[in-house]
């Protein structure tokens, strides 16, 4: 683990999801393998072993760079700014 700036200007407590699935795949018809959560505005998104990778694209779009995982038991932080699990 790394010790990530960015951690710490995340809001407290975390944004709540914004959905229960990742609207991209759901507008394009595809399943998500797994969600991610943006702990920066709440946004769900797809993992990047889902055909169009969400979550990326949210962190492309708008610069967010934390998200942890959405799946049961996973309680893991990605940044996306500094490559490392935070």
């Amino acid at each position: 683990m790394s010790d990530c700036p960015h951690v710490s200007e995340l809001p407290r407590p975390e944004p709540v999801p914004l959905g229960e699935t990742c609207p991209g795949c759901l507008a394009a018809g595809t399943h998500p393998v797994q969600l991610r959560l943006c702990l920066v505005c709440g946004h769900v998104g797809c993992c990047d072993s889902s055909p169009l990778r969400h979550a990326t694209a949210h962190f492309e779009e708008t610069g967010h760079p934390v998200m942890r995982s959405l799946e049961k038991g996973e309680s893991w932080r990605w940044c996306f700014e500094d490559g490392s699990i935070v």
